[in-house]
């Protein structure tokens, strides 16, 4: 069984900055990548950011250049740095991670969801 455990969410004026970690724990298969994803009220989940087992990194337009993703492989531990927040930043965000079995099988984990307010 694996785990993920988020934390760093809160309540930031806008132009702050935030940083979420996660941490997976448990029956730890090899990581093939690791993201966050967010959902604002009334609207369907979407991608952040994520970073692949080799290094190479992907985000969501809107938050290029304020967003940055990073891992530590040894403690399969996700962070992410964001900067210069905006109101629509607001959402509720999930860590995700993806995993491979022995078969090659790929397989979905998230967190449970940390909240990010960014109002003044």
């Amino acid at each position: 069984q694996v785990q993920l455990v988020e934390s760093g969410g809160g309540l930031v004026q806008p132009g702050g900055s935030l940083r979420l970690s996660c941490a997976a724990t448990g029956s730890i298969l090899p990581i093939k990548s690791m993201g966050w994803y967010r959902q604002a009220p009334g609207k369907e989940r979407e991608l952040v950011a994520e970073i692949a087992s080799t290094g190479s990194t992907n985000y969501a337009d809107p938050v290029k250049g304020r967003f940055t993703i990073s891992r530590d492989n040894a403690k399969n531990k996700v962070d992410l740095q964001m900067n210069s927040l905006k109101p629509e930043d607001t959402a509720v965000y999930y860590c995700n991670v993806v995993m491979w079995d022995y078969a090659r099988r790929e397989h979905d984990y998230w967190g449970q969801g940390t909240q990010v307010t960014v109002s003044s």
